[in-house]
């Protein structure tokens, strides 16, 4: 009776170990990408299932993936804050906010930046010349108002344009709206807006169709700027390292994927967004010199003293590293 009685105790605790092993890591790994091509390399991660792969390598056979697509930045901050979303594209201005709230709780930094990318403020109208030219009947279409990349663009563009703190400027012009429904309302000729923060392809669509671009961020900035990061958090990163590290080589394996044959991956993002424009001009986007999907961030910085101006980010940090993990520090950021 007493083996009896051992053997038992045996194979309970060896079923709590293996329950506690299982359970080690998190069972379903979130994910969370919006529209358009900068988004590329989660939509290859989601498309050939790099995420699922990687697991498998690290015998995680049994996590399943599921992935979300949120309309603008500020969907996806509420998600991270609400443990609903673990991994995600975002622009610098949301990742630069999500640190700050974070700082003292989960944690979220980015991964690596994932694309630089430019931003054109493209019109209808042919009397806009230049932002001096928006009047009070003119409306500003950007993904999110204060928090995302485009936004971030307009304030430096209008101080460029109107003098040292004077950012704010058309701050009242300006409406939240998705990229495609921000496409089609700056298309419409009876629509109220007028000017579209747009990137590509979106840009380029309407470009085609007889729109025009005031400016462009690489105009302003100088030189190319981070479009995009691949966004975690400590908190999940210390609590699942070995699901942690298998997107983070998912993500890795597609961006080199993307890299290797642009025209392959211009026809994936065709079939994958259903997106009408044609294949020859997406090639000649992703192609494009200043177009550039990778880790190394660009004149983050830049944006990080332009938010703390504007009053949206409360803490400065004191180098672009500290929104960053420590494997992506050795990169030649700014």
């Amino acid at each position: 009776m007493a083996r009896i009685h051992a053997t038992i105790i045996l194979a309970l605790g060896l079923t709590l170990s293996g329950a506690r092993l299982a359970g080690a890591e998190v069972g379903d790994v979130r994910l969370a990408l919006q529209n358009g091509s900068n988004y590329l390399p989660l939509m290859v991660m989601q498309g050939q299932q790099l995420v699922e792969k990687q697991l498998a390598a690290r015998g995680l056979t049994g996590t399943t993936v599921t992935w979300a697509k949120l309309a603008g930045p500020s969907a996806i901050i509420d998600s991270f804050l609400a443990g609903a979303v673990h991994f995600s594209g975002q622009g610098v201005p949301s990742t630069a906010l999500i640190w700050d709230r974070t700082r003292t709780g989960i944690g979220a930094k980015a991964v690596a930046a994932m694309v630089a990318s430019n931003i054109w403020l493209m019109t209808r109208k042919s009397e806009l010349k230049s932002l001096r030219d928006l009047t009070d009947k003119d409306r500003i279409a950007l993904p999110s108002i204060k928090t995302s990349a485009q936004a971030l663009f307009l304030w430096t563009a209008v101080e460029k344009e109107f003098g040292p703190d004077q950012f704010g400027k058309l701050d009242h012009l300006t409406v939240s709206l998705p990229h495609p429904d921000a496409m089609a309302a700056v298309m419409n000729p009876a629509g109220e807006i007028t000017v579209h923060a747009a990137t590509s392809p979106y840009a380029d669509l309407e470009r085609k169709a007889g729109l025009r671009s005031i400016t462009d961020l690489y105009a302003v900035e100088g030189g190319v700027v981070t479009g995009l990061n691949f966004v975690s958090t400590e908190a999940f990163r210390k609590a699942n390292p070995s699901t942690y590290a298998a997107v983070v080589a998912a993500y890795d394996e597609a961006i080199d994927w993307v890299n290797a044959d642009k025209p392959r991956a211009a026809q994936f993002y065709l079939d994958a967004s259903k997106d009408k424009i044609s294949l020859d001009d997406l090639i000649a986007i992703l192609t494009a010199p200043d177009y550039i999907f990778g880790k190394t961030p660009h004149r983050v910085g830049a944006a990080i003293d332009m938010m703390h101006k504007a009053g949206i980010l409360k803490t400065r940090p004191a180098s672009w590293k500290e929104m960053y993990f420590a494997e992506a520090h050795a990169l030649p950021g700014d």
